[in-house]
């Protein structure tokens, strides 16, 4: 079975590289002087500063393992070349709530870098995924968590800025 393609936006891929090798270089340095700490003060069996270091070691070791496959299988979409006449992954849309008039904003990334609250929502997302192929002016609609369908106009799609 083929491994699932990761969707990055170059500031996507950006953040994991930066968070990987602040976690190779600095924190397994200071989680390896806390287990160095420790293990001088003495017996093991009931030291809690050494099973807590030990345990974040772990953690560690386990959030490089997941960083180093999402970027093993990492597609990084290029946000100069995308297509503003349909919705992608790396564009900013601006929709309206038909019933409630209300308008939103939000960038369209790979599930790996969504972050709703500062307006990035996943392509796999169920309203990411009934946004992507649509045009302004077209309305679509998606289930909300409760069942009810909302509906929601697109007004306006842009390419994401670089940061």
């Amino acid at each position: 079975m083929a491994e699932k393609k990761n969707i990055l936006t170059y500031e996507g891929l950006k953040a994991l590289e930066d968070e990987l090798q602040d976690l190779k270089v600095n924190r397994r340095r200071e989680v390896a002087d806390k287990i160095r700490e420790a293990r001088e003060q003495g017996d093991l069996s009931e030291n809690a500063e050494y099973d807590a270091a030990k345990d974040e070691q772990r953690d560690i070791e386990l959030r490089i393992e997941e960083i180093d496959n999402i970027l093993k299988n990492a597609e990084v979409v290029i946000e100069e070349e995308v297509d503003v006449n349909t919705i992608n992954v790396g564009c900013t849309v601006r929709l309206k709530d038909v019933e409630f008039d209300d308008e939103m904003e939000y960038k369209i990334v790979g599930s790996t870098e969504a972050d709703c609250l500062n307006g990035k929502i996943s392509n796999e997302s169920p309203v990411g995924a009934a946004l992507i192929g649509s045009k302004v002016g077209d309305t679509i609609e998606v289930e909300s968590p409760t069942g009810e369908m909302v509906k929601y106009e697109i007004l306006e799609i842009q390419k994401s800025a670089m940061l």
